[in-house]
């Protein structure tokens, strides 16, 4: 493979999904529809038929939008291998969003493809049930700085779900609780609160049976080594052993994403260009705002692939 250093690979979460992503893969890259046709035997139910034609309120369920944006991501990236060949950028790092740091494993060969479909369609399963039974949700505060939207965790009892860029932060938590620091936040100066649709408060206490669950799984699992460090959530900071994995994975589900301080992070070891491989461009446009500076790439199709 062609050196790229100073390259980050970026794989993206939930709410990514849109019916028909990948189906440019499914019909004209081999490896791609390899992938598809991967997770439908592994899954033991057409997946691949519910990414392609829907229907979307269905495929927007969490148990299945994971598997899906898992296997599109995933399948982008044998597509790029495919392709580009000995061109294919090697990146220095990766990181995920929530979801996306399960794919950013598999990316690196901590986990197997198969593997670690089963693990984010049982994670799914899992958030679906929690969010369900207790009342909750999470909604995005625009326009506060990180300081601020802590304060009103602290007074209202809900939870900062995502740190995402300046500006920009995501809160989670029981409705009523919820309810009260959006207006909380509104009355401090937020230009916007807006609810996300989501069944259920994500990165917070309401995932503790979800996580409790996915603890008992993951002593199942045996992750390697991942080839290039993972940026994690909770830590901003790089795992390099399965142990790390196992830890970060222990605390992923009720603990924030620190998207902001990642992407700090690996612009201060000096990574210049960032490649997000995925459906939608959400990680492309949450990285500007933070690394203004660096070239970055959302990789969402085979056409968005060649110009690499």
């Amino acid at each position: 493979m062609a050196a790229s250093a100073f390259t980050a690979f970026l794989f993206p979460g939930q709410g990514a999904q849109t019916v028909g992503m990948g189906s440019d893969l499914y019909t004209n890259s081999p490896a791609g529809r390899r992938l598809f046709d991967e997770a439908d035997s592994v899954l033991g139910f057409p997946l691949s038929s519910l990414i392609l034609n829907g229907p979307s309120d269905e495929l927007t369920l969490t148990k299945n939008a994971q598997p899906a944006i898992f296997t599109v991501s995933i399948a982008l990236l044998r597509a790029m291998e495919e392709q580009l060949g000995n061109h294919m950028p090697t990146p220095t790092l990766m990181a995920g969003h929530s979801l996306g740091e399960y794919t950013a494993l598999a990316a690196a060969s901590a986990i197997s493809f198969s593997e670690g479909l089963r693990l984010v369609q049982s994670r799914g399963e899992l958030m679906q049930t929690a969010g369900e039974a207790i009342p909750s949700g999470m909604a995005a505060v625009l326009g506060l700085e990180l300081n601020e939207v802590l304060a009103i965790c602290s007074s209202t009892g809900v939870q900062l779900a995502n740190a995402n860029s300046s500006g920009q932060s995501v809160i989670s938590g029981p409705n009523e609780a919820l309810a009260n620091a959006s207006a909380l936040a509104l009355n401090r100066g937020a230009r916007r609160v807006v609810p996300l649709d989501v069944s259920g408060a994500f990165h917070s206490e309401v995932m503790r049976p979800a996580q409790a669950e996915i603890d008992r799984i993951l002593q199942g699992i045996s992750f390697q080594e991942p080839l290039v460090p993972i940026i994690a959530n909770t830590s901003a900071l790089p795992i390099t052993t399965s142990e790390g994995i196992r830890q970060e994975l222990a605390g992923q589900l009720c603990g924030p994403v620190l998207w902001q301080q990642s992407v700090e992070y690996m612009a201060a070891q000096g990574i210049a260009r960032f490649i997000e491989i995925g459906p939608g461009a959400v990680l492309t446009g949450l990285t500007k705002r933070t690394a203004p500076k660096a070239e970055l790439t959302a990789i969402s199709s085979l056409e968005t692939i060649s110009p690499l």
